[in-house]
């Protein structure tokens, strides 16, 4: 979880469209919400967050890294996933996909060299680690970067 990302519970906010203050019959008359006197009842109450010139927590809390807007997110899978298919298969994306092996939001797929492969297979894939194509390629299938 990061800071940029927090937001509140589902339904512990209210929306804006509650008419304070319009007499008693409204259950919301009279004091309008704010309860009897003070700070928190007056105008010009401090802003969300304020804490009577204590160092606020959004500000103690330590700040770590940033979140990068341009990062791909790249689905891994390994030589060993793909002996599902038939030999001579041209496993794609959507043959992926299918097959159930990735799911959608993702912006590439990446075949690792992890365990065996037995199979004949033309992998067209947005990238393949050197000892995944060396696999792949060894057994006469096709390595293709699309």
């Amino acid at each position: 979880m990061d800071l940029s990302n927090l937001s509140p519970a589902e339904g512990s906010k209210h929306g804006d469209r509650f008419r304070r203050g319009r007499g008693h019959g409204s259950g919301n008359g009279k004091t309008a919400g704010k309860g009897h006197k003070g700070q928190k009842a007056r105008s010009g109450a401090p802003r969300p967050g304020f804490e009577g010139g204590q160092m606020p927590l959004y500000r103690r809390i330590p700040k770590r890294g940033f979140t990068n807007r341009n990062t791909k997110n790249i689905v891994t899978l390994n030589v060993s996933d793909l002996e599902r298919f038939e030999s001579g298969t041209e496993v794609t994306v959507d043959v992926l996909r299918e097959s159930g092996l990735i799911k959608n939001g993702f912006d590439g797929v990446k075949i690792l060299g992890n365990g065996e492969l037995t199979k004949k297979l033309d992998v067209k894939v947005n990238a393949f680690s050197a000892g995944a194509k060396e696999k792949i390629e060894g057994l006469g299938g096709k390595a293709e970067v699309i």
